[in-house]
């Protein structure tokens, strides 16, 4: 008789990992224990004989759960204890291996299949969910990934569902801590604007005639509340963008299936395990040539950003709804960041005609991601929904913990410790307070799930003295103690660069950043820079040459102005004003000529 204990690293949480690894103890012959550890990894201690042993090994790789991902796998050498069983214990706190914050994951097919079964207990049920599937950062409140720490909390489990959760050999329902039916879980409920309750039997089907009438319905999902309408009427898309203030910036579109978004989209083959997986994206591609989308969902481009159905809830709706897709834009207030406290949704009630609500809490807001395929791969666009937050591995040891609190535009915070980097999900516009006040909690979240004194990190923050990111990082330095690290923004970038494609920090690099605005180590704005790592610092190389930005920071947002600053560089005000003129371009300015000639 031997014991081993084995501590696992990787996409182990949220996935029915620990049911899974007491099934295969039991396929092996093995005794011992499983559970999860503060921060996300799994703990093992196995007795048994060598041989048994071994095909527990054997089992563990080759029979995990599909969504689950080991990234890290240590086994120690220890005393037998002398169990005569193999069960899963309380989730611990301490801090062994850095492991993933679990995932919000889409609705898999065996969910899928009972809410369209009318003879299972899931028929048409908007929160079915599995050991695969379903919300799990959106609804944590603190790791361990047990349901006492997360929404569900205040759902307690029915017979039926208590008894699927103690079977052992339900692979699917086996501990799996999101999972409901419609006599214990969450409830849908209409609201019209005054948030009154609308009377009806079946919100969903209520909701999908209302879309269809030309209505304006807010839907609460997993990570906050989405805007919806028809994509294929002018003048609802149109009343849309008069309330929402978004007079030309794209929406999102959802689709039923992947049947649905090649009606509207160009789907390459290659693309298709994209939109269908366990992350569901918004992914941006072709406008299919007769596409029955409206122009005004994305005006002037070729391409529109398509998701699949990723919540049952979703797909309920979307197959009620004449043309089965639906603009699915995120649900906030113009500046705002998108409304997942259901004390905000008065604000809600201004843009909406609806609001399809449930009485399930969001822990975490999170928006959906989007990505952008390419030729070498896929490039995210923005981090969120199934990509957040995520694990950066080094090629070196961090000194000291770090606290990054980003830049001001579509920021993201992240914080490092050991050889990690933890990166957070996308947060937004840091000027709003709003979503500055949300940047700063998911930092401080991130920070306790890992065990990490806040006294002991340097902050890092962007040099611009404009930035509120940085007044923030300075308020947090300043009321702990913390160490204050200013970052020049391109400097930023190329690091980031370096993390991401996991280069030595010890041998040098050249980077090209060809970002817009960076606040300059000279009190200047920098623009596309050339880069040299030497090991130890960085130096810029090469730069094109500064202009004039009128109106400071609203240059970068108004490519018009900074057109007319170069121009003025070898052009006289009349010729620029010609120039304007004859290409269409004072649109792009707010106030036309004036702001032209000021």
């Amino acid at each position: 008789m031997k014991a081993i204990k084995i501590y696992v690293a990787g996409m182990v949480q949220g996935v029915g990992f620990r049911p899974f690894i007491r099934r295969i103890a039991y396929l092996a012959g093995v005794h011992g224990y499983v559970k999860n550890l503060g921060g996300g990894e799994v703990e093992i201690h196995v007795e048994a004989d060598d041989q048994r042993i071994a095909k527990f090994l054997k089992l563990l790789h080759e029979k995990k759960p599909p969504p689950a991902r080991i990234d890290k796998l240590e086994v120690q050498e220890t005393e037998p204890i002398g169990f005569n069983d193999f069960e899963i214990v309380k989730s611990g706190r301490a801090r062994v291996l850095a492991s993933e914050i679990p995932q919000d994951l889409a609705m898999c097919d065996d969910c899928l299949r009972e809410i369209l079964d009318p003879s299972s207990r899931w028929y048409r049920y908007p929160f079915n969910s599995c050991a695969w599937c379903g919300p799990r950062y959106s609804m944590i409140y603190m790791p361990p990934y047990d349901r006492e720490n997360t929404a569900m909390t205040d759902f307690p489990l029915c017979h039926d569902c208590r008894t699927e959760y103690e079977d052992l050999w339900n692979e699917r329902r086996y501990h799996a801590q999101g999972i409901s039916c419609p006599r214990c879980g969450p409830r849908l409920t209409l609201l019209n604007k005054k948030l009154e309750k609308i009377d009806t039997d079946d919100p969903l089907s209520t909701t999908a005639k209302l879309i269809d009438s030309g209505k304006i319905v807010a839907v609460k999902g997993i990570g906050g509340y989405h805007i919806a309408c028809l994509a294929t009427d002018d003048e609802v898309i149109l009343e849309l963008r008069r309330r929402k203030k978004r007079p030309r910036k794209p929406f999102a579109l959802m689709a039923l299936n992947l049947e649905t978004a090649k009606k509207i989209v160009e789907v390459p083959k290659e693309i298709e395990e994209l939109l269908t997986g366990y992350l569901k994206p918004i992914v941006l591609l072709p406008k299919k040539e007769g596409s029955p989308v409206s122009d005004f969902v994305a005006p002037s481009l070729r391409n529109l950003g398509v998701m699949l159905a990723y919540t049952p809830l979703h797909y309920l709706l979307l197959q009620e709804t004449r043309d089965k897709f639906l603009i699915m834009t995120s649900g906030n207030v113009h500046g705002d960041p998108m409304v997942s406290d259901d004390s905000r949704i008065n604000d809600l009630a201004k843009i909406v005609d609806y609001i399809l609500t449930h009485n399930r809490k969001i822990a975490h807001r999170i928006d959906d991601s989007v990505v952008r395929p390419t030729h070498g791969g896929t490039v995210i666009l923005r981090f969120g929904r199934g990509y957040a937050p995520r694990i950066i591995k080094l090629k070196h040891k961090l000194t000291r913990h770090v606290i990054a609190y980003g830049a001001e535009l579509e920021t993201a915070g992240a914080i490092g410790f050991d050889d990690k980097i933890i990166l957070g999900p996308y947060s937004g516009d840091t000027d709003n307070p709003r979503v500055l006040r949300e940047h700063e909690l998911t930092l401080n979240f991130l920070a306790k799930c890992y065990g990490l004194d806040q006294k002991e990190f340097v902050v890092a923050a962007d040099l611009h003295p404009g930035y509120q990111s940085k007044a923030a990082a300075e308020k947090f330095s300043s009321k702990r103690g913390c160490e204050l690290c200013l970052i020049q923004h391109h400097f930023a970038h190329m690091a980031s660069v370096m993390a991401e494609t996991g280069h030595d920090p010890s041998e040098p690099a050249v980077g090209i950043m060809m970002d817009g605005v960076g606040y300059g180590l000279d009190g200047a704005i920098w623009g596309g820079e050339v880069i040299v790592w030497d090991g130890n610092n960085f130096r810029r190389n090469g730069f094109i040459e500064y202009s004039i930005m009128p109106g400071g920071d609203l240059a970068a947002l108004k490519p018009a102005r900074m057109l007319a600053s170069i121009l003025s560089k070898f052009m006289d005000g009349s010729e620029i004003m010609e120039f304007y003129k004859r290409r269409g371009l004072l649109k792009g300015l707010k106030h036309g000529e004036r702001e032209l000639q000021v």
